[in-house]
Order: C-alpha cells, then sequence, then structure tokens
C-alpha cells in the first residue's frame, strides 16, 4: 500500500451544531406537509418524535464528541473544547485492523498531529479497542461531531517520511496501517505511557507470571507470541513469504536458554494447536499460557508485554509486545523472497528497532511449494 498523493475530500457536507440540526429538522417537517389534513395525529406525532431524536443526538454531542475533561491541555476554564479545537484544528486516524494496528495507528496520529502543531482526537472504535487495556488520554471524537467535519484525507505508508513533518490542514484523517517505530521512536516515553496497562490488568499478568515462577529463584520471563491463523495463507498465497515453523522458535528458545540462568517462556498464539505440536515443552520451561483468541486478544497481550524478553515471529501484535516489554526482542527476519511485493509496502529497516535480534526465515520450503 503505497503512499497515494494527498487530497481533501469531503466526507459528508459541512453541517454545524445546531444550525445543521435545525436544517434537517425543518426539511422533515416540510416533507410532512401535505399530509396535514388528511393525517393531522401523525404529523403531531412524526414531528415530536423528530424534535425528541434531533434534541438527543445534540445532547449526546455535547456530552462526547470532544472529551475536554480527559485531556489536561483542554481544561484552561476559559476555552470551552470547542474554541480549543477551532483554534488548533481537528486530526484523527482512522481505525482499522485488530489491537497491534490499533495501536500502530494511535502512536502515529500522537506522534504527527505533535509534529505539527495540531490537537489529535480518536474515533470511538479506537477507544473501545484500547481503553480498556491502556490509560490513553487522548480526547474522543463522536461519529455525530466527525459527520460535520470536512476532513482532508491523507494517506501514510508504512515508515516516516519527511513530507509528514508538513501536512497542510486543520481537518486532517489519516488513512492506512501505520506501525513503524520511525513515526513515533522519539516519543517514546510518552508512548509508553499512553500504553501503561490499568492496574487491574497489571495484576492479572503479573500475578499469572507468578505463578509460573515455582522453585526458580533466577527466573528470566520471555513472551513468544506465534502468529499464525490467516497469515498461514496469506503469507504464501499472496506476499511469496512463509510464517515462522519449528526451526525457527528453537533457535531463538535455544538463545535465551543459553544466556539466562533460569528462562521461562510464555507462549501465546492464535493457533495453539501449533504450538503444542511443534514447541518442545520436555524441559519443563515452557508454558501455553494463550487463549488464542483474537476476538479478546488483552490477556494474552498483557501477559507478553509483562515478561522481561519478546520472541515474536510476524505481525503488529508481535511487535507491540516487543516494543512495550523492552528487554531484548528476537524476530523472524527475511522471511518473503526478493521478488516479493510485500517488499513495497513494508521496510523491515523502519518495522524492527535496530537493537531486535532477527534470525533468517526458511524460504526452502516456499521454494519447493510446501508450506505451513
Amino acid at each position: 500500500m503505497g503512499a497515494a498523493a494527498p487530497g481533501t475530500r469531503i466526507r459528508n457536507p459541512p453541517r454545524h451544531g445546531q444550525d445543521s440540526s435545525c436544517c434537517l429538522l425543518l426539511g422533515a417537517m416540510k416533507l410532512l406537509v401535505p399530509w396535514v389534513s388528511f393525517q393531522p395525529f401523525l404529523f403531531i406525532t412524526l414531528c415530536m418524535l423528530a424534535i425528541l431524536t434531533i434534541s438527543t443526538l445534540l445532547c449526546l454531542d455535547r456530552q462526547f464528541s470532544v472529551l475536554g475533561w480527559r485531556n489536561p491541555s483542554l481544561n484552561d476554564p476559559g476555552q470551552s473544547p470547542s474554541a480549543f479545537f477551532m483554534e488548533r484544528g481537528m486530526w484523527t486516524v482512522n481505525s482499522l485492523g485488530r489491537l497491534g494496528n490499533q495501536m500502530g495507528e494511535f502512536a502515529t496520529l500522537y506522534a504527527l498531529a505533535k509534529m505539527n502543531g495540531r490537537q489529535a482526537y480518536i474515533l470511538p472504535e479506537m477507544h473501545r479497542q484500547l481503553a480498556p487495556l491502556f490509560r490513553i488520554t487522548l480526547p474522543v471524537l463522536s461519529r455525530f461531531r466527525a459527520w460535520t467535519i470536512p476532513w482532508r484525507d491523507y494517506e501514510l505508508h508504512d515508515w516516516m517520511s519527511e513530507e509528514y513533518r508538513h501536512i497542510e490542514g486543520k481537518y486532517v484523517w489519516l488513512t492506512g496501517y501505520p506501525c513503524s517505530w520511525t513515526f513515533y521512536h522519539h516519543l517514546r516515553q510518552e508512548i509508553l505511557q499512553e500504553f501503561s496497562f490499568h492496574d487491574h490488568v497489571k495484576e492479572e499478568a503479573n500475578r499469572y507470571l507468578a505463578g509460573l515462577r515455582g522453585q526458580r529463584r533466577n527466573v528470566t520471563y520471555v513472551g513468544v507470541h506465534v502468529r499464525r491463523g490467516d497469515y498461514v495463507r496469506v503469507m504464501t498465497k499472496k506476499w511469496k513469504g512463509v510464517v515462522a515453523d519449528k526451526a525457527y522458535l528453537e533457535k531463538a528458545m535455544g538463545y535465551f536458554r543459553a544466556k539466562y540462568q533460569e528462562p521461562v517462556f510464555v507462549v501465546t498464539s492464535n493457533g495453539m494447536e501449533w504450538c503444542w505440536e511443534n514447541i518442545d515443552a520436555s524441559r519443563g520451561d515452557v508454558y501455553f499460557s494463550g487463549d488464542g483468541k483474537e476476538s479478546s486478544p488483552g490477556r494474552d497481550f498483557a501477559l507478553l508485554a509483562h515478561c522481561n524478553h519478546t520472541i515474536m515471529t510476524i505481525g503488529t501484535f508481535g511487535i507491540w509486545a516487543g516494543y512495550l516489554a523492552g528487554g531484548e526482542t528476537i524476530y523472524l527476519a527475511n522471511y518473503t523472497l526478493p521478488d516479493s511485493p510485500f517488499l513495497e509496502i513494508f521496510k523491515p529497516a523502519a518495522t524492527f528497532l535496530p537493537e531486535w535480534i532477527g534470525i533468517d526465515a526458511d524460504l526452502s520450503p516456499l521454494r519447493s511449494g510446501k508450506s505451513g
């Protein structure tokens, strides 16, 4: 997904607060006027319903469209949230994909809006995915308010470019699936603060990990995320690539076994059956801890992020687990053929931090037509 020429597109005709609502109400009433002589009771009932609906929407919009009370920068008693966003503009980002994608979109919006001197807002869909896990602070823009704004669509590719430092427009809607440290790593501490877990999430993860300690005195927790699911098919059929195999995981785990006295491997995956069959747990240091549910990934992610180190395979879920956990991260490297179209939209150097350790994938099954 290369960068398209950014342009301005009105997502919906501009409407402004109560004026737009009144226009809608008057238009609806005009349509109903011919019925008056025939259906007076029905006309009155429909008008009352229309008034009630518009009033409810306006009330909800006032309460939830710009949640200034959740952002310290909007707490100036002499300035309303509406006046604030009119002055600084309003930037948002599409809410696409699962947890890892949402985190990448959030962090990129946070960094680019700050870089360009604009106020960032997230959509309700993103808030619903991230807020149950993290103490995010960006204010939420309601869909009702979003309809009234003449957004400029601005498509991003998946790495930072110089032109992103000077994006024009007060009302910008960023699009794409950005998830590269090159956008936000200069703000690492702020991003980590945004993605700090709620206390109950931390407590549950730490309690589970403590239960794995057993009699070990110098335990080192290594989170292992094995991405399977749709990637098994998509990587081979579409991108001329492979997913992690048994040999890769053995090498990665061997690295930590050689370096640390008592490592404990905490395995999560959306293909746990494959993990049971392909990861050797005979040493007693491997625990299959994830529930494998893509629809509710929070518990798995929290476990990985609270480990000391990370073994990831491919995908944004593992990337963010490594980023939040800190420590050492091992990733699957060179997992596509040189002529893969995936390399047109994906730059490994912009995806994996320089200090992370890559282990090359075995592409021979792909070349022989046997992968997965």
